[in-house]
């Protein structure tokens, strides 16, 4: 897949540009062996797996995966655009994704007894989405940081209010009050897509319609990411002061993105409703715009080919999270992944690791022996692992009040660990694993909702640890 990141690229020196070079640790030395491949082939082996996954797959559940998994793509892409490329902190970027999914629902549904062909709506959709990029991004053209932040945010909140109230609004010159959206019960029966004499009907037909819209936008971003205005775009990011003195139209530049990043989430807005056959209120509130941020902040911000990469291992992860059996090997996974990445020497690891073993296995001993009344719970699923936490992590009876005191106690047993160091810290790590495995065998497996969050929350704070920058983005260093 063509990547948005330049070398040297706008704002950093050869330095710089150099720095994953220098470091050369294994993460580095596979994103140079990524970046020396001709982007035509490297898109060509995504477009290439893309094609043959309806096919390898016969569930039409995982097929719907990949649908939402390219529809996350596509807002991370504009979204990257206006966050990544330019620089503006758009905290409204749901609200043009909502706008494209009512629009169409309005034009192609029963609601005003409307069918308009799918070819006129949905360029109308995207024009209009464009349109109102700018109008938003007029008065905050002069903004930046956390004051246009507000302003962007404050117009997300506007809209989910509109559209949930907006079935009673009487319009100037009208007797009585008109159902514009169906309010908090939304809009139903939205048509399928229809190109010319070909209607997509199916999960497979919606997954390859998607595809090759993806395709056509990550060409046309890789063209605008290489010309002038991408390049006015990254030097915008850097430093708007410096691109201002240097003669670039700061304010048109981010019109254009507010524009360009709008009619993107518009055209994804038109696909995910007719796919969805309804809209909803609820389908575009602050949790998606959370998700569609973490997805970019995963990735890289700036690199189109992290942001995919982001979009393709948050929205995984989320499905995996949803039953208790993948997610046990998920949780664990990232545990012992930490202490990879983390513990040094690795005999220190295995002392760690043979400790906790040892400590639950004696803690699960006293426990049942003591109150086995109390600690008599259900074992959670089956499997290797399932079989093995069952024996080693005590399952009580009533966990709800218990398991959320032991939560608490967890983040504070991990805030006091981030104080100390040496012998002491490798000590209570001990316990603090097994509290972490005790609270997530208790409570959070078996709140999917509430885990999923604190997972991906994990493996944010996890990477962003490691890798600043992101999966691919690339690293900048400020000099104050």
């Amino acid at each position: 897949m063509p990547d948005s990141t330049p070398d040297p690229g706008i704002g950093r020196d050869e330095w710089v540009a150099r720095e994953a070079t220098l470091r050369g640790d294994d993460a580095a030395r596979a994103e140079r062996l990524w970046r020396r491949l001709p982007p035509k082939w490297r898109f060509g082996a995504v477009v290439a797996a893309a094609v043959l996954f309806p096919v390898v797959v016969s569930s039409d559940y995982i097929i719907r995966v990949g649908v939402n998994t390219l529809i996350f793509a596509l807002l991370a892409l504009g979204l990257n655009l206006v966050v990544g490329w330019a620089g503006l902190l758009d905290l409204g970027y749901v609200a043009f994704f909502g706008f494209g999914g009512y629009a169409y629902a309005l034009l192609s549904s029963n609601q005003f007894h409307l069918h308009w062909p799918t070819v006129a709506t949905i360029p109308l959709i995207v024009l209009a989405s464009a349109l109102l990029g700018m109008l938003i991004g007029w008065p905050s053209r002069r903004l930046l940081g956390d004051y246009l932040a507000i302003l962007t945010l404050f117009f997300a909140q506007a809209f989910v209010t509109l559209v949930s109230n907006a079935n009673r609004i009487t319009p100037p010159g009208h007797k009585g009050a008109v159902n514009f959206t169906n309010g908090p019960n939304g809009i139903s029966g939205v048509d399928n897509i229809h190109l010319g004499s070909l209607t997509v009907h199916t999960v497979r037909g919606y997954f390859y319609l998607t595809f090759v819209v993806f395709v056509v936008i990550v060409a046309a971003l890789y063209s605008l990411n290489n010309s002038r205005t991408g390049r006015a775009w990254r030097a915008l990011r850097e430093d708007p002061l410096a691109a201002q003195l240097m003669g670039m139209p700061v304010n048109r530049l981010k019109l254009l993105a507010f524009a360009f990043g709008a009619a993107i989430a518009g055209l994804t807005g038109t696909i995910f409703v007719a796919l969805q056959v309804g809209v909803f209120p609820g389908n575009f509130d602050i949790a998606l715009l959370i998700t569609i941020y973490a997805m970019v902040i995963l990735g890289g911000a700036g690199s189109m080919t992290g942001v995919v990469l982001g979009v393709v291992t948050v929205n995984v992860v989320l499905e995996i999270l949803r039953t208790p059996d993948p997610a046990r090997w998920v949780f664990y996974g990232l545990v012992v992944a930490a202490l990879f990445t983390w513990m040094r020497p690795y005999r220190r690891l295995a002392l760690v690791l043979g400790g906790t073993v040892a400590f639950g296995l004696l803690a699960h001993f006293l426990a049942t022996s003591l109150a086995p009344a109390a600690t008599r719970g259900a074992p959670l699923g089956g499997g290797v692992l399932g079989h093995l936490t069952n024996h080693w992590v005590i399952l009580l009876t009533n966990p709800t009040t218990v398991g959320n005191i032991a939560y608490g106690c967890l983040l504070l047993a991990i805030g006091f660990l981030t104080q100390i160091k040496g012998f002491w810290r490798s000590v209570l790590i001990v316990p603090t694993l097994y509290l972490a495995a005790f609270v997530w065998e208790n409570r959070l497996v078996t709140n999917p909702s509430i885990a999923r969050l604190i997972i991906v929350g994990a493996l944010l704070v996890t990477l962003m640890n490691a890798r600043p920058q992101g999966l691919l983005g690339t690293s900048r260093i400020e000099i104050a």
